[in-house]
């Protein structure tokens, strides 16, 4: 079974738009848990406009799963990683005014980089996955950083599917294929929902983990956070 990992930056959003602490961050993170969600992953950005750093910090010991915190790896968010220990980190290569994370790394440019960045996580106990463009280049450039696992970037994926093309799936299927071959661990995720989800799960080989927000958190406003949570486990058996 595929591991749910919910995303939950969306909730700090609300929360931010009208200051206060409604809803409340970490015991949405502690329902998600009890409704069966695998995981929490946050996406802390330097000017902390949805999670904040100190959420971070806060979410530690009420993350009774995985702790996944993903982020470019600037040096403040190198910072908070190294103090909060999570399961993973996952290195997203997003500019600072990012709305959205919306590409991958280049593992081949990049590469001294992000070995020095992996081996420092690495060191800690922290298990390191890099966000990827499903293409085989930079599968095979994540292998050579040493990172732990990869996460594909799935939204080609998603929009396409949405459009009736169920063939947008096969670029995720050979990189997995190629991960899998090469000892990465496969993890996906940005733009995944209940309409795609069983498909991408089914089609993609060695699927360990997906992280889903925005999508979970719509549909959570029409069916409930209990009931959604139900049905994404539903469709990752």
């Amino acid at each position: 079974m595929t591991k749910l990992s919910v995303n939950i930056n969306k909730v700090a959003t609300l929360r931010n738009s009208r200051g206060g602490n409604v809803p409340n961050v970490l015991q949405f993170a502690k329902d998600v848990q009890r409704f069966g969600a695998e995981g929490i992953t946050i996406h802390p950005r330097p000017d902390e406009r949805h999670i904040r750093y100190q959420d971070a910090r806060d979410l530690k010991p009420e993350v009774f799963t995985e702790f996944n915190i993903e982020g470019n790896p600037v040096e403040s968010f190198i910072n908070l990683v190294m103090e909060v220990k999570p399961t993973q980190v996952t290195l997203v290569p997003d500019a600072v005014d990012a709305i959205t994370s919306n590409a991958g790394w280049d593992t081949v440019k990049n590469k001294l980089f992000l070995i020095d960045v992996i081996k420092e996580f690495q060191n800690k106990g922290i298990r390191t996955s890099i966000f990827v463009d499903p293409d085989l280049k930079q599968i095979e450039g994540a292998k050579r950083t040493g990172t732990d696992r990869i996460e594909l970037y799935t939204e080609a994926f998603a929009y396409q599917y949405s459009l009736g093309n169920k063939k947008a799936v096969k670029p995720y299927v050979v990189c997995a294929e190629l991960a899998n071959k090469l000892g990465l661990g496969v993890n996906a995720g940005h733009d995944l929902s209940l309409d795609n989800i069983a498909f991408f799960k089914n089609e993609i080989p060695g699927l360990l983990e997906v992280s889903i927000g925005h999508a979970l958190i719509a549909e959570s406003l029409y069916l409930g956070v209990e009931n959604v949570i139900q049905m994404y486990l539903n469709r990752l058996k």
